[in-house]
């Protein structure tokens, strides 16, 4: 009976693998079916993607300077004297138009005071002078009074003369008289000019005077140093106490309110540069800041033996925290847009045409929850350090396959590996 059931059961168990062998894929639903046979024929393909980005194919080059002031005022003094009042040192703020020292300004004192008197002087001499030209005008009209009296008497004894009245030599006389009447007005208008002439010159002698008096005035304003900027003391050359010549420096004043930095630049990146083109800092005091400057002055002239040109940049100092002497380095970046560059592993390049100028690269797309392929024929440009300028046939933003594991054709369906950076296709 044992046997029997065993041989029983086999013989079921037989039947029903038949049957289900005979049946295959009735089981299973018929687009499921479909579907796998899709994916024996065209396998899923594990790819690396990177989307597409404009950048520098290149890092910019750096140049390195020493930050500066943008401007640096030596005060000097412009007279002798000792110096009495030095209220500031080194690193002190000063303001624009402040008091920062004085010089001994009694002899200058006295040298205004004396102008001042011979000024008054000569005013005094042009009043007495003008009195003299009304003199000399009232002694004008004087004459000309007894000029016309002259003439009235001279008109009256001429007709007495001709009426026989009198003498000849009576008429005669009167006529005399009239022409030294004439004489004396003319000698009188003579004195007039001359007194005024005397008052012009006497005018301007006050006027040469007013001006030394206003030359020593100036030199006496010299013995106070005020600022011109605002800014920092940068040196202080002398002490309160010391004698100050003429040309001596007393204090260096730096204005910080922006920075200079100069660097030397190549003649070959020259055609890239201009005047207010935006340049990027970096300070080694400041390690984790990155400051926005530009280019303020390009040297016309380059170093005859370096061939390197001298650039200024200028930049903002907030806060006034950036000082002088410290290490800057400088990119230069060109105004060109930065182009769209791609890995070279990116490139098919068994598509690439037989100048090399033109390649394919695939770009991933999204179709419902699957990711294709298209191919694209992109222009090639430039090549640096493994990466390619491409010059058109892509769009920032879109995402390319960088590396395949099985090669690629156009409408394959892939899957991102975990290395992959997909943008907008990740979802």
């Amino acid at each position: 009976m044992t046997v029997f059931a065993h041989s029983r059961s086999r013989l079921g168990l037989a039947c029903l693998l038949v049957a289900l062998t005979t049946s295959g894929c009735r089981l299973l639903p018929p687009g499921s079916a479909q579907t796998s046979r899709d994916q024996l024929r065209s396998p899923v393909t594990a790819v690396d993607a990177v989307v597409v980005e404009r950048q520098p194919l290149q890092e910019a080059t750096r140049y390195t300077g020493t930050t500066e002031p943008f401007q640096s005022v030596s005060l000097r003094a412009q007279v002798e004297g000792q110096v009495i009042g030095l209220s500031v040192d080194v690193g002190d703020a000063v303001q624009a138009g402040q008091l920062l020292a004085r010089l001994d300004d009694r002899l200058q004192s006295t040298a205004v005071v004396a102008a001042a008197a011979e000024v008054a002087a000569r005013q005094s001499e042009v009043a007495s002078q003008r009195a003299e030209v009304i003199a000399a005008n009232a002694a004008v009209e004087q004459a000309r009074l007894q000029l016309q009296q002259a003439r009235s008497d001279a008109a009256r004894l001429t007709r007495l003369f001709q009426a026989g009245a009198i003498s000849a030599q009576e008429a005669e006389t009167a006529q005399t008289a009239v022409l030294t009447a004439e004489q004396a007005v003319r000698t009188a208008q003579q004195q007039v000019q001359t007194r005024q002439q005397a008052v012009a010159a006497a005018e301007r002698r006050v006027v040469a005077q007013q001006a030394i008096a206003s030359q020593e005035q100036a030199r006496r304003n010299f013995t106070q140093l005020i600022a011109p900027v605002t800014g920092l003391v940068l040196e202080r050359s002398t002490e309160t106490g010391n004698l100050a010549r003429a040309g001596d420096e007393i204090l260096t004043i730096g204005d910080f309110s922006r920075i200079k930095v100069v660097v030397r630049v190549s003649e070959l990146e020259l055609a890239n540069l201009r005047a207010g083109q935006p340049v990027q800092v970096r300070l080694d005091a400041f390690p984790k800041q990155t400051f926005t400057g530009q280019i303020s002055r390009i040297a016309p002239v380059a170093d005859p033996r370096s061939r390197l040109i001298p650039v200024e940049i200028t930049m903002p100092n907030p806060n006034g925290r950036i000082g002088s002497g410290l290490l800057a380095r400088v990119s230069l970046a060109t105004t060109a847009p930065d182009p769209i560059v791609v890995p070279e592993t990116a490139l098919s390049t068994g598509e690439a045409s037989p100048t090399g100028d033109r390649g394919t690269v695939f770009v991933l797309k999204k179709q419902g929850d699957r990711t294709t392929t298209e191919a694209r024929s992109v222009q090639l440009g430039a090549r640096a350090d493994g990466r390619i300028v491409i010059q058109s046939g892509l769009q920032a933003g879109e995402t390319i396959v960088v590396r395949s594991a099985n090669p690629l054709k156009a409408g394959q369906p892939v899957r991102l590996s975990i290395l992959s950076n997909p943008g907008d296709l990740d979802g």
